[in-house]
């Protein structure tokens, strides 16, 4: 099944993650199938925090993948966020 999660990067301490969509059997930081944005948790100041390509989501949505709990519930901050 292919899933649409987040893979860690950054350093230690200073977290950053990738929305990707990956193999659901696959390790969390492995390779993927397609990067479809990111999430910065420490951003400060002028950095954005979150960042998604709607479109591509949607798409691969449509196809049949599943968001793990984390990134429907970023999608919808997302989704909230641009509408205001």
């Amino acid at each position: 099944m292919v899933t649409i999660r987040l893979a860690r990067g950054g350093a230690k301490k200073a977290p950053f993650y990738h929305i990707v969509v990956t193999d659901s059997r696959s390790p969390r930081d492995s390779g993927y199938i397609e990067q479809l944005g990111y999430f910065n948790p420490v951003a400060r100041g002028q950095e954005v925090r979150l960042h998604m390509n709607q479109e591509r989501i949607e798409h691969w949505v449509s196809k049949g993948a599943q968001t793990s709990e984390r990134v429907g519930k970023l999608l919808a901050d997302f989704r909230k966020q641009n509408q205001a």
